[in-house]
């Protein structure tokens, strides 16, 4: 597929996700949330602005992970926010979620785009600017680059940092980028300047006492950095 960087690349999920993968973007992840309930964690970070919310669930299988799937396209349909679900396409497909995201471990991106409406949103995890163009050139609608900062919630990470942000930015690639990875309120900012379209987050939200006031927070920072 030819990339926006040689000529402009149409598809109606590219249109989608350019026009609102913006700001906060939530993981709501059941084994982060403290015990609550994942659907009351995400209606509490979309009150706040959160505008895409992603499902993820390393430990149930596909069949226990649905009735919870299906909550959240709801609450997103009814909100108005873009619902991802992480890792499974078929699952994604049940629920008539917006997309879907997967890493460099997962199905491939082209593969995906084969079986995919075409107006189905595919995100791709990246890690550096040769990774983020292919993802692009196989039919990835936006790309996840991290980890920009440590972090716990995930164990086999590979450094990227800001200045991958910076690079894959100044590639012109045509693609809302999200960082990932370690970002707190107290680091956003760097993120945003950096050039990230959104920041996706999980523990700063999902483990925060009050989900809300962290969402918001994070929320008011970004955009005071892009002032």
């Amino acid at each position: 597929m030819v990339g926006a960087d040689d000529q402009p690349v149409t598809r109606p999920a590219l249109d989608l996700a350019r026009r609102r993968i913006h700001g906060l973007y939530l993981i709501v992840d059941p084994q982060a949330t403290r015990g609550r309930d994942v659907v009351a964690v995400a209606e509490a970070a979309i009150r706040a602005g959160a505008g895409v919310i992603q499902y993820r669930d390393k430990v149930k299988m596909k069949g226990e992970m649905l009735p919870e799937v299906r909550r959240l396209r709801d609450l997103c349909r009814q909100a108005g926010v873009l619902f991802i679900v992480n890792d499974h396409a078929d699952l994604a497909l049940v629920v008539e979620a917006d997309g879907v995201h997967v890493g460099q471990k997962d199905l491939p991106v082209a593969e995906l785009r084969r079986i995919l409406p075409p107006t189905m949103i595919i995100g791709c995890s990246t890690n550096n600017l040769a990774e983020a163009r292919k993802a692009r050139d196989d039919g990835a609608d936006y790309v996840g680059i991290g980890s920009i900062f440590p972090t716990a919630t995930k164990v086999d990470t590979r450094p990227a940092g800001l200045e991958t942000i910076r690079e894959i930015r100044a590639a012109g690639l045509g693609l809302p980028l999200v960082g990932i990875g370690g970002i707190t309120a107290e680091n956003v900012a760097d993120v945003v300047r950096a050039g990230a379209d959104a920041f996706a987050v999980i523990s700063a939200v999902c483990a925060a006492d009050d989900p809300a006031a962290a969402a918001a927070e994070l929320i008011a920072r970004a955009e005071k950095a892009l002032m």
